[in-house]
């Protein structure tokens, strides 16, 4: 017999001792993995994105864009690996971000943007200040957050300033866990000597702005001023001073009036507080007895450094923490863990290793029943030896333990066993057949017979599966583990089921003979359950033809489904999280107070949901940003009118309901909220897979800016039309008005006052100074000290207009004039906001979808339709693009983006990558079986899936999501490994004068077991996944999609020989050379 390359591998390795080395090898490194490799809840997508802030004073939006925004624009898009790049343009300030191409090194993204800036800062127009360039990257996400408040009865204790300080206290202890990497704090407000002028007194004095702010920055400069000789030493000299508080700074002498001293004190209040910098945090908990209280609160964010385990970290954290309990945290001060990302990927990894060996166990229980004992200990250790390998496998390409790469191995399971079932089957049936062979031949034989179909079945799944490697985009490192651990997975599998599993299976076998024997092709049971079935399918040409009629209707009629729109499709629904964030935006110019009114009764709404454990509410400062943040760059959200509500949930297991469904609740119950007008509240969840700027975003291009914001407003009516499309904004905001300070050179030359005299008081008053540090000793951080307006005056009045300017008014003589006198105070509007991508002018529609129709295509088809029928008036109505940026911006054009784009460029890889696999599985078995057209028959089966696959979906109410397509495409490689095994048994079976039909009933009788084995095995850990939701379209694909197709390729491929009648001869000679 021709024992091929799979039976040549079986004797050499069947007695060389060297296989149990092997295998106690393989468990070796494979728990060195398991111990080694980081954990993390979802993959590491590295997506630099690189803002450089530019500041651009006294320029108009119009204005920044030709002069600043477009020359950066243009250097930024020359860095290699740039992707994308936008621009936000504001009056006297732009940003430029440069989105990298998904994979790129965030070290690198950042060095690049440096180097090229630096080479070109010619290109920036003259009086424009260096940019800032600030890089933010996924490692600087944080995988903990501590909230730290006064308990409700000690509130009254405790102020801002005295929290902030304790958590910078906390934070400076829990940086020296190892690993540890970016922190900061969010609310609070550090200390800060604050010098309050009163203009009314400068003026009654005569004292100007400058004088006060150089006395005391000169009353508080210290620095070295050389060395002087000491009886033979060298020691250094420190000239001046520091100031220590506000006695020394209240009786600094600034001059004399009419022989009366004048101090600090007498003409500014000198104050320690916490800055003016106008943010809030507030903590919504339970006090002892259950009833909610609000308290001040800070929150001190941790992130981890590059490769670091998210596991280790965040508990190293947390016992540090306990222990500062005890000697740094006070009693009457509580600290909540708002997120821990460590905590949950390890509860989220040990479900799934739960899991997995759920699925381990009943695949060995699923083979003890069905074949064996011996079998399924065989196959207990095959399944456990391949997944430790496939997990150093991970370890060597970079991947992390999180719950793609864990999914990848729970699916791959019920594959990866596949090869070791059709192994230790085939042996155990060649074991029955009592024909005299030793057992070591007949377990070398049983393996060569289908080791070659084994080895191309095995190839066929790896070819379906490795072209995903290949989709772009976000989607592509986000699903990549599922590819190429399966892979290995296959790889591994084949080999240990050619190695291992017959060295076990003899070290297993009894003593004796075989009880009871077998024919060579025994079919048992199912067999002849088979013969049943299959019989009158293949009794004529005729009737094969109407089978396969048949079954291709049901196939069409399947994919009905989608026109009716009774299975939707989707990119990936949403997880079950423990946090949902509310943000809210009020119009610009509004006081922080008027947004804390609105973030609490957002927060006192939320309380009303029985899931939620707390709450915190971020006033002017942005809350601690997750990846979602990240790309919604909801770090920069700093301004008085902008809020956030962080909404924590129970645990996963502690609640009935999923945290879409609250997310739901909350919106509709957000509606009754009474807000100032223009305000707008948006529920945003965690997205289960990349995130994008919005889920239906629309970006309107045009001719100019009027029409662009025309079709804009127009364009946000019609979102609002549709029922489904809910939390509808624009990027074109509201112009802000701004008091605008001209000064009158006629005035200014009159009274000799220096221009620059002017702006230095205008900046002093409004924007204040800082003027350095005061130094407290060495246990206790300096305090800035600051000349700055109280937040009470400041207000343009007849007070502030009365504060001094230096004036020369006589030669030689040196008076003040009141800023009155040479300023003038007008109302302006601001500009709007200005948006660029890419280098064109671009306004936005951003909005969510919430109900049945989730995915952002439907809510794009609804709004083509109001597109088509609203009366857009002397407006052009806007062209519809589905991807890419217009070339004629002539007319306005609709460009959709968001979760769209990811959508588009997920399916259309998919789908080449579907191809691709279709391609290599042709020929793989063109090279097996020496044919064009046979391989035709044996790829016939793979459209039956989608029967399964979409009744399955339509069953459970599931969208057909990225997870589902990638199990249509794994499918591909299963379903046509069965027809190969079944096609080739098929070519090797028969007799001389055997019938064509008795030939293809006696292969789908004996393979059928095998086939049917596989098939549930791989559904009994696609069974596993079924309850997640991410991962819930790939069970039901793998479910139903095989229970469809494993029932109809053993009648199909029979069917197809009969159909098309194969000569005779051809099945004659095909056994000839069999035997």
């Amino acid at each position: 017999m021709n024992l091929g390359l799979s039976g040549r591998l079986t004797r050499s390795t069947i007695a060389s001792p060297l296989t149990p080395l092997f295998l106690l090898g393989a468990l070796v490194v494979g728990l060195i993995a398991v111990v080694v490799i980081p954990r993390e809840e979802e993959p590491q997508i590295s997506v630099p994105m690189v803002d450089i802030r530019v500041n651009a004073d006294g320029l108009r939006a119009p204005d920044a864009v030709e002069l600043v925004s477009k020359p950066l624009e243009s250097i930024v898009k020359g860095i290699d690996g740039v992707e994308h790049v936008y621009s936000q343009t504001e009056d006297d300030r732009v940003m430029v971000t440069a989105r990298f191409l998904v994979g790129t090194k965030f070290e690198d993204a950042i060095l690049r943007v440096h180097e090229k800036i630096r080479a070109n800062l010619d290109r920036i127009p003259v009086g424009i200040p260096e940019p800032l360039i600030v890089g933010r990257g996924i490692n600087d996400v944080a995988v903990t957050v501590l909230t730290l408040s006064p308990k409700p009865e000690a509130a009254s204790r405790w102020t801002d300033k005295d929290i902030y300080e304790l958590a910078d206290k906390v934070r400076a202890e829990l940086m020296k866990v190892d690993d540890v990497g970016l922190t900061y704090i969010s609310g609070g407000a550090a200390q800060q000597i604050r010098v309050e002028p009163d203009p009314e007194k400068l003026s009654l004095f005569g004292i100007t702005l400058q004088q006060l702010v150089a006395k005391v920055k000169d009353a508080n400069r210290s620095f070295l001023a050389g060395q002087v000789r000491d009886a033979g030493v060298v020691r250094n000299v420190a000239a001046g001073q520091t100031l220590s508080g506000i006695p020394d700074i209240g009786l600094l002498l600034i001059t004399s009036r009419d022989g009366r001293p004048v101090y600090v004190k007498d003409v500014a209040s000198v104050v320690v507080g916490p800055s003016t910098v106008e943010h809030r945090v507030w903590t919504d908990s339970r006090d002892a007895g259950g009833q909610w209280a609000r308290t001040p609160a800070v929150s001190l964010a941790l992130a981890k450094r590059a490769g670091a385990n998210a596991v280790v970290v965040s508990e190293n954290i947390a016992k540090r923490l306990e222990g500062l309990k005890s000697r740094l945290i006070p009693e009457d001060i509580q600290v909540t863990v708002t997120r821990d990302y460590g905590e949950t990927a390890n509860e989220k990894a040990n479900e799934l290793l739960f899991h997995l060996g759920l699925a381990t166990v009943s695949i060995v229980v699923l083979i003890a029943i069905a074949i064996g004992w011996r079998e399924a200990l065989v196959t207990f250790v095959v399944i456990p030896t391949t997944i430790l390998l496939t997990m150093f496998a991970a370890n060597l390409m970079g991947y992390t333990i999180n719950r793609v790469s864990l999914f990848a191995l729970i699916f791959s399971i019920g594959i990866l066993v596949d090869d070791a079932i059709v192994v230790v089957e085939n042996i155990a049936r060649h074991w029955g057949m009592r024909d005299g062979r030793p057992r070591l031949q007949a377990t070398i034989e049983a393996v060569a017979e289908v080791g070659n179909p084994t080895i191309v079945a095995t190839l066929t799944v790896v070819a379906a599966l490795l072209p995903m490697l290949f989709v772009s985009g976000l989607m592509g490192p986000y699903m990549a583990p599922i590819p190429a651990n399966a892979s290995a997975a296959m790889l591994f599998s084949f080999f240990v089921a050619m190695v291992v599993a017959p060295w076990l299976m003899l070290k297993l076998a009894p003593k004796g003979e075989v009880a009871s024997a077998h024919a060579a092709h025994d079919e048992g049971r199912l067999g002849r359950l088979y013969r049943r079935f299959a019989a009158p399918i293949v009794r004529s040409k005729r009737s094969a033809w109407i089978f396969l009629l048949g079954v291709g209707i049901a196939t069409l009629a399947s994919m009905t489904l989608f026109a009716t729109k009774s299975v939707t499709v989707k990119l990936l629904p949403f997880d079950n999280k423990s946090e949902i964030a509310v943000v809210v935006d009020l119009p610009e110019g509004a006081s922080l107070e008027a947004t804390e009114r609105t973030l609490f009764g957002a927060a006192e709404i939320a309380r009303q949901l029985p899931e939620v454990t707390s709450l915190q509410s971020y006033a002017g400062t942005p809350a601690p940003f997750n990846f979602n943040g990240l790309v919604r760059h909801y770090y920069l959200r700093q301004k008085p009118e902008l809020g956030e509500v962080q909404v924590n949930l129970t645990a996963r297991g502690e609640r009935k309901r999923a945290s879409h469904e609250i997310a739901l609740e909350l919106r509709e119950k957000l509606k009754a909220l009474d807000v100032p007008a223009g305000t707008s509240i948006k529920v945003v969840e965690v997205p289960p897979g990349p995130p994008v700027l919005s889920t239906l975003l629309a970006e309107v291009y045009g001719p100019d800016a009027s029409t662009r914001r025309a079709v804009t407003a127009e364009l946000k009516k019609v979102f609002a039309e549709v029922p489904f499309i809910v939390d509808v904004d624009d990027s074109i905001g509201e112009k802000r008005p701004r008091l605008r300070l001209s000064i009158d050179q006629d005035r200014l030359e009159f009274f000799g006052v220096e221009q620059r005299d002017v702006y230095d008081t205008i900046q002093a008053l409004f924007g204040g100074i800082s003027i350095g540090y005061s130094h407290r000793g060495e246990d206790r951080n300096p305090i800035e000290i600051a000349v700055h307006l109280g937040k009470r005056d400041l207000v343009w009045d007849e007070a502030l207009a009365s504060t001094p300017v230096p004036a020369n008014t006589l030669p030689g003589s040196k008076t003040v004039v009141e800023l009155g006198q040479v300023v003038k105070a007008t109302m302006e509007q601001g500009s709007p906001t200005i948006f660029r991508r890419d280098g064109r002018f671009a306004d936005m529609v951003m909005a969510e979808l919430a109900g049945r129709f989730e995915a952002p295509l439907y809510g794009m088809l609804a709004v083509a339709d109001r597109v088509e029928a609203h009366d857009w008036g002397k407006l052009p109505k806007p062209a519809i693009n589905l991807h890419g940026q217009p070339s004629d911006e002539s007319r306005p054009t609709l460009l959709w983006d968001g979760e769209w784009e990811i959508t588009w460029v997920t399916f259309r890889d998919m789908g080449a990558a579907f191809g691709a696999a279709i391609l290599g599985i042709y020929v793989l078995v063109v090279a097996q079986f020496r044919s064009f057209r046979l391989p035709l028959v044996i790829l016939t089966p793979i459209p039956l899936t989608l029967i399964g696959i979409l009744i399955g979906h339509w069953l459970l109410g599931a969208p057909f999501t990225a997870t589902s397509m990638i199990g249509f495409i794994a499918l591909a490689g299963i379903i046509v490994r069965n027809s190969i095994l079944l096609v080739d048994f098929i070519r090797h079976s028969g007799a001389h004068g055997k019938s064509l039909r008795e030939v293809v009933l006696e292969a789908g009788a004996v393979r059928f077991k095998p086939i049917l084995l596989t098939a549930l095995a791989a559904m009994i850990g696609a069974a596993t996944i079924l309850l997640d939701p991410i991962f819930q379209g790939l069970a039901i694909s793998l479910l139903f999609g095989l229970a469809s197709s494993t029932l109809l390729t053993v009648l199909v491929i029979p069917a197809i020989y009969i159909a098309l009648r194969a000569p005779r001869e051809a099945i004659s000679t095909t056994a000839k050379s069999s035997s």
